[in-house]
């Protein structure tokens, strides 16, 4: 006799074992029932439907009734109610929410498959139209047709989860000013703070309204407009609320049968996801789960983990005895233009465990590029796993515009399959320039894992460095050493820095105090990286990198940056410039110093109280052309973000900005001067970079040119000059001009510097020539000192035009007006 099995529940968990028990056992009654109009919807795409990206409704509607009965002959009931459960007669009341009748059905089987439902608390004022939740078709439906009818300006997300995040971002792209108000001090409560720190720059970035830490203690309705007056005291106007505070389970059936339950609500299930009746399971966001890396039992409401247990219980209903192996709750959502994504134990969770960080786990955060970086439309990824001193991987979280999906699958298929970092390393992934790098970043993952066990290299975490910053007695006791090059510093540095650039550090370490702890950093980790070794291994002791360099650190101060940006919407208009014309100006792709090179020379150009338009994909660029501007005496007026570029307006000049103003034009620094000794391509390049970059943040520089360092001055096309013997001699072995300077290093015979000019071409660099001409167009003085011409048979004619002709005491003179004095 076929035996029958009832299913409470109709979407993921319950659909998914209904059609898989179909599929092993043709002759069993199948019944399921659902309490909603609908079964087997899309619910993780509701936000998107709102916000347009999915424009057809039935697209949500994976499965509908008559299909279930037509292609499973399963009897799907919606608008059913099961009311009770009766274990002992194995049998349950069903009310028909369309017509009351309440009837019985008996089961052999019986599954619970009734999900989770929103949190919503008891706040005064929340029952209300325009406060809505978002689970169901149905919540769907009423939010749209409110958008539509009532055409709202302002909405406010409650909840800095997946779902509110989400239809932040839906709401947004519909046209309506968004504030997400969240009672922890941070969004996206799987990843840790300097994680959620990255999305949350990239909200605001967006032009929503972030209020962290604020709970909300009452809604007051005046009107269609709710005040939300909030635990601090402050108060949000909006127009409409979308509550995302959290879920909890649907057990209140299983409660009432006497089934066991944890505090949580969740049905407690063994591993074959039995209940603790017999003949009577549960699948889904109802049941408590064995967390797969702590054994431990918790709650992870997720379709993923729901599909699998559903497909594992039909199989053991038909007879097989296959075991639910625990969750390890992997995840990802789009957040705006980055994709956020988790897998395992974050590092608040092996706190709040008693692990201690560097004893009982360890940290690596890296900064990687999406694929290879020579490929156009190469974008950042930021990394971080926890893993123990044996190599057991905790867990890993990903946040990025592009690949943070593939690389958080490999790492969590690598915990499932108990892997450790040694094994990231071995992994062998596919390669091409548009999809990834030789090393993928899962890869490096591994290897810097590897370094920090195996004492190659130490991390401090941007956090342990404002801790250490701002504790005055230990001030003298450490060194923070800056290996960026001075165009990058001028934009950012951090405090009380020491600078070396990272090629100079094998010529300068001798500064540095072997005794104090030294803390190096560099944009993304990797320049400080390689100067760190340098210094290991010239017996320093106590050295620490920080974690994914100054960048980073940025980015986890984003709220004091002071930079504002708007968002372009649909509905937003174009910027107007009062009877003034707009410049445009593309600076996608280009690498420092690049874009504030260009920005110098279009300002120079531009009348005063003209607009310039930027557009540039350094995530860094808004905040770093913010402190241009206020050096440079431009107005930074306008900053938004555009798909994945930010887009910012300058208008030339500092018109309107009051004396006392925070954001006022700071008085210029004194100038800068470079002795250029050397004529090895790579430091006579470095320094007209340096030089370049300096002028464009307004500053007067002197580049003073003597011995070596004159050849890069001399003409190509070399006029025939009447020389002595010797100077002929030193003439005809020394390099003729610019292009024919070899590097100082990998020089090959010629070949290691074409590779570097094919290289800086393949990757927007300017050449030397392109520099140097710059370099005179900006005004910046190219003199050449005519002791050493003298010295080295060099004369006025040789040299390009544009040169001035000086000694010792001209460049002195200079040096006196100086800040910076740097000898290459």
């Amino acid at each position: 006799m076929a035996k029958k099995t009832l299913i409470i529940g109709g979407v993921a968990g319950g659909a998914t074992t209904a059609t898989r028990l179909r599929r092993r056992d043709d002759a069993m009654e199948i019944i399921m029932f659902e309490r909603g109009d609908y079964i087997s919807y899309a619910n993780c795409g509701l936000p998107y439907y709102i916000g347009g990206v999915i424009e057809s409704r039935d697209a949500l509607l994976v499965q509908k009734p008559e299909v279930m009965k037509n292609r499973f002959n399963i009897d799907v009931r919606v608008s059913s109610e099961v009311t009770k459960i009766i274990p002992n007669e194995k049998k349950i009341e069903v009310k028909n929410r369309k017509t009351g009748e309440i009837y019985e059905e008996t089961y052999d089987n019986l599954i619970l498959a009734t999900g989770s439902s929103p949190i919503k608390p008891p706040i005064p004022g929340i029952d209300s139209g325009n406060i809505f939740t978002l689970w169901t078709v149905p919540d769907t439906d009423r939010i749209k047709a409110y958008l539509t009818e009532k055409k709202p300006k302002r909405a406010a997300v409650i909840g800095g989860g997946f779902i509110g995040l989400e239809m932040a971002e839906n709401l947004h792209e519909e046209g309506v000013d968004v504030s997400v108000i969240e009672m922890q001090n941070q969004v996206m409560a799987p990843v840790d703070l300097e994680m959620a720190n990255l999305v949350q720059e990239n909200m605001i970035m967006n032009g929503v309204n972030l209020i962290l830490g604020d709970g909300v203690k009452e809604f007051h309705h005046k009107g269609e407009i709710i005040q939300i007056e909030l635990t601090s005291g402050n108060v949000v106007e909006t127009d409409m609320v979308i509550l995302s505070i959290g879920v909890r389970p649907n057990s209140e059936l299983a409660k009432q049968a006497g089934i066991a339950l944890n505090k949580k609500g969740g049905v407690l299930v063994d591993d074959y996801l039995q209940t603790s009746i017999p003949n009577i399971y549960a699948v889904g966001d109802v049941i408590e789960v064995t967390h797969y890396i702590t054994k431990d039992k918790t709650m992870i409401p997720l379709a993923g983990p729901a599909n699998k247990q559903a497909r594992i219980l039909a199989d053991n209903i038909v007879g097989d005895k296959k075991t639910y192996n625990g969750t390890l709750g992997t995840a990802v959502a789009k957040v705006f233009d980055l994709n956020v994504a988790s897998t395992g134990l974050n590092e608040k969770q092996l706190k709040a465990m008693g692990k201690v960080k560097n004893q009982d786990y360890f940290v690596a955060l890296i900064n990687q590029k999406s694929h290879a970086g020579y490929y156009p439309g190469a974008t950042p990824l930021t990394l971080k796993m926890l893993f123990d001193k044996a190599g057991k991987i905790f867990g890993g979280q990903i946040v990025g515009q592009d690949g943070v999906d593939k690389r958080i699958d490999t790492l969590a298929t690598t915990m499932r399959l108990d892997g450790t970092v040694y094994d990231l390393q071995a992994l062998e992934l596919a390669y091409a320039p548009p999809f990834s790098s030789a090393k993928d970043p899962v890869n490096m993952l591994g290897y810097v894992a590897e370094n920090i066990l195996r004492g190659q290299i130490s991390f401090i975490e941007w956090d342990e460095l404002d801790a250490l910053l701002a504790d005055a007695s230990k001030k003298n006791k450490y060194t923070i050493l800056d290996v960026t090059e001075e165009m990058e510093r001028m934009v950012f540095a951090i405090p009380d820095s020491v600078h070396i650039p990272s090629g100079e550090i094998h010529q300068r370490w001798k500064e540095l105090d072997p005794n104090k702890m030294v803390i190096l950093y560099c944009t993304i980790g990797v320049r400080s990286y390689n100067a760190a070794r340098v210094l290991l291994q010239k017996g320093f002791k106590n050295i620490a990198v920080l974690s994914c360099g100054s960048g980073f650190y940025k980015s986890m101060h984003y709220n004091k940056s002071g930079v504002r940006f708007e968002a372009q919407k649909k509905t937003a208009e174009p910027m107007k410039v009062s009877d003034q014309e707009m410049k445009i100006l593309n600076c996608c792709g280009l690498q420092c110093p690049g874009p504030i090179m260009k920005v110098h020379e279009a300002i120079s150009d531009m009348k005063e109280n003209e607009v310039l338009k930027v557009s540039a994909t350094d995530m860094g660029f808004a905040a770093d052309i913010d402190s241009w501007c206020r050096r440079t005496g431009n107005t930074l007026v306008k900053t938004e973000r555009q798909n994945k570029e930010n887009i910012v307006y300058i208008k030339k000049g500092a018109e309107g900005l009051k004396q006392n103003d925070e954001n006022k034009v700071a008085e210029l620094p004194q100038g800068k001067t470079i002795i250029v000794f050397s004529g090895d391509l790579d430091k006579v390049l470095a320094s007209f970079i340096i030089a370049n970059g300096a002028a464009s943040m307004g500053r007067p520089v002197t580049m003073f040119f003597t011995f070596w360092g004159l050849n890069a001055l001399r003409k190509s096309d070399m006029p025939s000059v009447k020389k002595p013997f010797m100077d002929k001699m030193f003439g005809a072995m020394m390099p003729k001009g610019s292009k024919k300077l070899k590097l100082s290093k990998m020089n090959m015979a010629g070949m290691g510097t074409s590779m570097m000019k094919k290289v800086m071409k393949d990757k927007n660099v300017d050449s030397l020539e392109t520099l140097m001409q710059y370099a005179m167009n900006k005004g910046i003085r190219l003199v050449a000192c005519t002791m050493s011409m003298d010295i080295m048979g060099i004369t006025k004619d040789e040299l390009i035009d544009g040169v001035e002709f000086a000694g010792v005491a001209s460049y002195l003179g200079d040096a006196e007006e100086s800040n910076v004095n740097l000898f290459i």
